[in-house]
């Protein structure tokens, strides 16, 4: 089993910047890839990050520019970081945590979800 705890949402305006942290325990981290979600209000759960054991990274095109996937093997943690944010980027964001690498854009690739942190972009 693995557990994954979000944190580092909030209210912010447009053009501010967040950190997401997503604290991961149970197996091993190190050997887990880890993606990041969002959902908003009514759509589908969106991928937007994801990064493999080895450093892999993977990214939505659309926020390629913007967002950043990072993880501290020490700290058993994956980050997001969240730049130039848009009211468009209004969701409950989502770690997630997998021991495969089949599919990491795919929200199906994932055994292990968080509960989501709130970010709240304001015009």
């Amino acid at each position: 089993q693995v557990q994954l705890v979000e944190s580092g949402g909030g209210l912010v305006q447009a053009g501010d910047s967040l950190r997401l942290s997503c604290a991961s325990s149970g197996r091993t981290f190190s050997r887990l890839a880890m993606g990041w979600f969002r959902q908003a209000p009514g759509k589908e759960r969106e991928f937007l990050a994801a990064i493999g054991w080895k450093g892999t990274t993977y990214y939505l095109d659309s926020v390629k520019d913007r967002f950043t996937i990072s993880r501290d093997n020490s700290k058993n943690t994956v980050y997001l970081e969240l730049s130039r944010l848009k009211p468009e980027d209004t969701a409950v964001y989502y770690c997630a945590a997998d021991q495969t690498w089949t599919a990491p854009k795919s929200k199906t690739n994932y055994e292990y979800w968080g509960q989501g942190t709130q970010v709240t972009v304001s015009s």
